[in-house]
């Protein structure tokens, strides 16, 4: 037994936590002993003063993954129903190694250590931690048969998955080609027979002998096609068939593509080229069996070919109203394979649907909208409200497979369903266990992007999740952490939740080069639940890495601004690297054009902050501005003072508008210079008369349109409250000269942040706070700020109500003696 004691760095910057990981190293005999340890979960443990957690590693030559990943979890009566089922695999990670895939982490905190510096706190890593190397060495050498096989299931058949569908009816026979189908082996003498043949007659075989040696040759044994494909005697069948490719009937022309399919012949293979010209000149005469089978030969050959596609496209255009329902079904799969779907056919796919709505299985449903999505068809709300009735009346018999196809469509659609979700709620936690990576992650991503929070569903996730991290890719760990942060949700085991998908991250930093959006998504995740890993932090912040965003399809300076703010106000003591303050100047002056263009001018802000104004006394009062530009939304800024008067403080944007002739101020030369230089150069302070009513004089005049000033002084150059200001010129007279300003000391106040909330920054159907919210009002509280909220379930109702009213609520809001209370 061997004790090491091990340094494990965890999300939150705050924390660190000690290891002391055992490691058995001898191999036990006994399968029965060695059962047992397999099903043991590590302990916790206390060790007094230090915060320890013992991990038992389990015997790498015994190891077995505790979960069974099997493809998209079929529901029993769903496995009664439609048995062909059973053979769909799941979706999930193809670039994931072997070696990565067996570890299961299990790591249990027993208590947590406030940190040094988190200079000192989180080294750079310069090599991967000693537990990482160790556990990947071994389990990559005592990888077993049944490890290898749960891997297997666990990989994603991006060309069998889509199918599944096609088992359902006899019809999809004539439509598609069928992998699996029992062929008789052809005997390797009678193969080279034939090649023997094609090399004596060199070309003068007839075009149906040829078909037929196609024919023969794709039946030999599978582990021959490679060697087939690459010799001579072959490539000069290729040749002769090439050579008469306008004398092959249709059927015998689709018979040698079929066998290309079987032998595995390369998609950039001459003979291909030379029937791909060929069918796309007899399009027309053919039948659209025909059409749709050859077009599934081309995808089972990954071989694009747009120009046919485009010529099937018409002709299904022309031929629309005869769509048999498989024929239809199996057209939307191609659309959806080849990724792009004709504008014009948009319409005509949403009547069939609604015409065949009730006779599709719930797997041709799943393929419908899998093939929606893939081409980022549009669909109606109501043609997507209509699929989402029925999957939420049958879910139950609905394989998990096909009910994530018609999540993605919803996803897409941005169809908030409510009896779907609550459906969904009900029927697939008990199925995450059986889910694979990719199923689970699109599961969670369509609750994140509907913001619809389901602690059950979230809570299952989070539970499976660590076990099986480590067949996450780069993607499915960002949109992991993005949802739970997105939803503002930290499972029960958050740390090993957390820590598995950090050190997943780390893992995969080499794919962050290619994919930059996958690494700000995850970590602007963990910054809204408060979790910042400083090392993931300091790449995502570097030159270089700023450089490759640029090349992405997305647009990330946002979201790197985001990021690099929020780890300013909550991370002061790190030093890392941070953006250059050019690309913030940058970015600020992008985010606040929009708002002045989109977000300021909503009605249901723009009635608040004028209310506002005729409340307190005037513009001075009140700015409606982005305190945190980085957060994306916008406040109502608000002083108080001690006493609870409001504050003027909004003055050096009128100034520079030229505005100050509105309030009744003489501009004098003094008064000038200590509004831009902070200081008097007269002996004198100076003084103005006062009109402005207190908050108590308020309530009774909330009806009347109240007079534009109120309680203002100077200090450091700004009005503060002790000044006085005449506030109302008289009519038809000019504005009298203000005697002197007092100069007083700033007093100690509040300052409010006001939200004008809408729907989009809270759950769905709830009063839960989205992730980015609950970081910005975090951030304006660590800024001094104090939070006030216009509730959209309050203010929203409210607009429609008398002015009036509206005071009232204002007043009830701002003047609460419960703020006051912070001041100091």
């Amino acid at each position: 037994m061997a004790t090491v004691l091990i340094c494990r760095r965890f999300p939150r910057l705050s924390r660190v936590t000690t290891f002391s990981t055992t490691a058995k190293c001898k191999a036990e005999s006994g399968s029965g002993k060695s059962k047992q340890k397999k099903e043991e979960n590590p302990e916790t443990a206390n060790t007094g003063t230090e915060s320890a957690a013992t991990i038992q590693l389990l015997n790498p030559l015994d190891y077995r993954v505790l979960y069974n990943p099997s493809a998209y979890a079929k529901s029993r009566a769903a496995s009664q129903q439609h048995p062909a089922r059973n053979s769909g695999h799941a979706l999930g990670d193809t670039s994931t190694s072997p070696g990565a895939a067996q570890v299961q982490h299990t790591f249990g905190t027993a208590s947590s250590q406030a940190l040094p510096p988190l200079r000192n706190a989180l080294p750079k890593p310069k090599s991967k931690p000693l537990l990482e190397q160790t556990i990947s060495a071994r389990l990559s050498a005592a990888q077993t048969k049944e490890e290898a096989e749960n891997e297997k299931t666990e990989t994603h058949d991006s060309k069998e998955d889509p199918r599944v569908f096609q088992k359902g009816r006899p019809e999809y026979r004539s439509l598609s080609y069928d992998k699996f189908e029992p062929i008789e082996t052809l005997p390797l003498e009678e193969g080279d027979s034939i090649l023997h043949s094609v090399a004596v007659c060199k070309g003068s075989q007839s075009p149906g002998t040829i078909t037929d040696y196609f024919r023969k040759l794709s039946r030999l044994p599978a582990e021959q096609h490679a060697a087939l494909v690459s010799k001579p005697r072959f490539n000069t069948l290729c040749h002769c068939a090439v050579k008469n490719i306008g004398s092959f009937s249709t059927s015998d022309l689709i018979d040698i593509l079929k066998a290309c399919v079987r032998l595995v012949v390369p998609p950039t293979h001459p003979l291909l080229n030379a029937c791909e010209n060929e069918f796309c000149h007899r399009v027309w005469d053919m039948n659209l069996d025909q059409l749709l089978l050859v077009a599934d030969c081309w995808r089972c050959l990954e071989r694009s070919v747009p120009s046919y596609l485009s010529i099937l496209f018409s002709y299904a255009n022309m031929h629309w109203k005869d769509l048999a329902l498989p024929q239809f079904v199996q057209l939307i799969y191609i659309i959806g394979e080849g990724r792009r779907s004709p504008a014009d056919l948009t319409p005509k796919v949403e009547s069939m649907i609604l015409k065949y709505l009730d006779s599709f299985t719930l797997e041709e449903v799943g393929a419908i909208c899998l093939g929606l999505f893939k081409s980022l068809s549009g669909i109606s709300d109501h043609v997507m409200r209509k699929i989402a009735d029925r999957v939420s009346l049958q879910m139950e018999d609905m394989s998990t497979y096909a009910l994530v196809n018609v999540l993605k469509m919803l996803r897409y659609a941005r169809m908030d369903h409510l009896p779907l979700l609550k459906e969904l709620g009900k029927v697939i936690p008990a199925r995450i266990p059986t889910t694979n990576i990719q199923g689970i992650m699109h599961i969670t991503l369509t609750c994140s992007s509907l913001h619809y929070f389901d602690e059950g569903v979230m809570a299952a996730v989070a539970t499976s999740l660590p076990s099986k991290v480590t067949y996450c890719r780069s993607k499915d760990a960002a949109k992991f952490l993005w949802s739970f942060g997105c939803l503002d949700y930290e499972p029960p085991n958050e740390e090993e939740f957390y820590s598995s998908l950090i050190e997943q991250m780390h893992r995969k930093l080499h794919e962050f080069g290619k994919f930059p959006e996958h690494l700000l998504t995850g970590l602007l995740g963990l910054a809204f639940v408060k979790r910042f890993p400083e090392e993931l932090i300091d790449y995502a912040l570097r030159d270089e890495f700023v450089q490759k965003t640029r090349g992405s399809k997305y647009d990330l300076k946002k979201d790197l601004f985001t990021l690099g703010k929020s780890v300013e106000i909550e991370c002061p003591s790190y030093q890392g690297s941070r953006l250059p303050p050019q690309l913030y100047q940058e970015i600020t002056e992008m985010v606040l054009n929009f708002a002045e263009q989109e977000i300021y001018v909503r009605p249901e802000i723009v009635e608040a902050t004028s209310l506002l104004e005729s409340m307190l006394g005037g513009p001075d009062y009140v700015k409606s501005h982005m305190i945190l530009p980085h957060t994306r939304s916008s406040d109502l800024e608000v002083h108080l003072a001690v006493d609870g008067h409001p504050i003027p403080f909004n003055l050096k944007d009128r100034i520079a508008d030229k505005k100050l002739k509105d309030i009744g101020v003489s501009l004098t030369d003094d008064l000038m210079t200590q509004l831009i230089k902070g200081r008097s150069n007269s002996q004198f302070p100076v003084e103005v008369k006062n009109e402005a009513r207190t908050p108590g004089q308020e309530r009774g005049e909330e009806a009347r349109t109240p007079r534009a000033g109120d309680r203002a002084a100077l200090s450091g150059g700004a009005l503060i409250a002790g000044a006085r200001l005449q506030v109302e010129p008289k009519s038809g007279h000019g504005l009298e000269a203000p005697p002197p300003l007092t100069l007083n000391r700033q007093p100690r106040g509040v300052k409010l942040a006001i939200q004008v909330s809408n729907r989009n920054h809270y759950c769905y159907c709830s009063k839960r706070l989205l992730g980015l919210h609950c970081l910005k009002r975090r951030q304006l509280q660590q800024l001094g700020y104090v939070v006030v909220e216009l509730p959209f379930w309050e203010w929203f109702p409210l607009l429609k109500r008398t002015r009036s009213e509206k005071l009232s609520y204002l007043h009830y809001k701002v003047f609460n003696p419960a703020l006051l209370s912070r001041a100091g």
